[in-house]
């Protein structure tokens, strides 16, 4: 590989930026439209080159490949000051990259496990951060944020983990598993209270504690196809 990081993302000229803070405590969520100057090398990249195979290692529903490092290095790079403001990071923490990945939704709502139809967060940590980039042309769906309603916990903190989890297993127990379906905007276990719309090259960056889903759009998001379906780049990282 032998383009440089520039190649696969710069900060475009027209880039809009802005914070929006969410929820009852107003965590801020980076969002930024037409992102990057030029997403031809990246899309080409997953139609042609990617090798994209079942993700056995999250819940995932779909199928991911490994992201070009440069284009983490470079996209990283061009909003680690952002970064660094909206979340008043502590100096003494470093920036580790986690998890690289392209992304593709494929499974139909009548095959995804009981953990698939809830909504989920990444990590506890304060300091553990998912990064989304919209890649694919067209109409798909965007990414939601929701409320846990027995507890009303929006994001799991360290200290909220246990208590989420027993509550989210006993209201299974009670009730039953979830109809066979993505999550969607409310369901008496858990509601939607933000969302952020797909848009071709928007990118949204979030703390990983946040309960959150992608909102699927069956019609228009379940392909294997990187020239069809919901492709997007998805980088995990941690400050530690």
């Amino acid at each position: 590989m032998t383009a440089l990081a520039a190649d696969w993302f710069s900060l475009s000229p027209d880039a809009v930026v802005q914070l929006q803070h969410i929820g009852n405590d107003r965590v801020p969520v980076l969002v930024v439209d037409n992102a990057a100057s030029d997403l031809s090398l990246l899309r080409e990249f997953a139609i042609h080159q990617a090798q994209f195979q079942d993700d056995v290692h999250s819940y995932y529903p779909g199928v991911r490949a490994n992201l070009p490092k440069e284009y983490a290095i470079a996209v990283l790079s061009a909003l680690y000051g952002y970064l660094q403001q909206a979340y008043n990071l502590p100096e003494q923490l470093r920036l580790q990259p986690k998890d690289l990945y392209y992304s593709l939704i494929t499974r139909q709502p009548t095959e995804l496990s009981m953990l698939q139809r809830l909504p989920h967060f990444d990590a506890t940590s304060p300091y553990y951060f998912a990064l989304v980039h919209y890649l694919a042309e067209g109409e798909h769906g965007g990414t939601g944020f929701f409320t846990h309603l027995p507890t009303g916990y929006q994001r799991i903190l360290p200290s909220r983990e246990a208590a989420y989890l027993q509550s989210a297993q006993s209201y299974i127990q009670q009730f039953g598993q979830p109809a066979a379906h993505y999550p969607t905007g409310a369901d008496g276990h858990y509601t939607l209270y933000h969302q952020i719309a797909y848009k071709p090259n928007r990118l949204l960056l979030y703390p990983g504690n946040l309960l959150h889903s992608a909102l699927v759009e069956p019609a228009n998001d379940i392909s294997g196809d990187p020239a069809m379906g919901r492709l997007t780049s998805n980088i995990f990282m941690l400050f530690a």
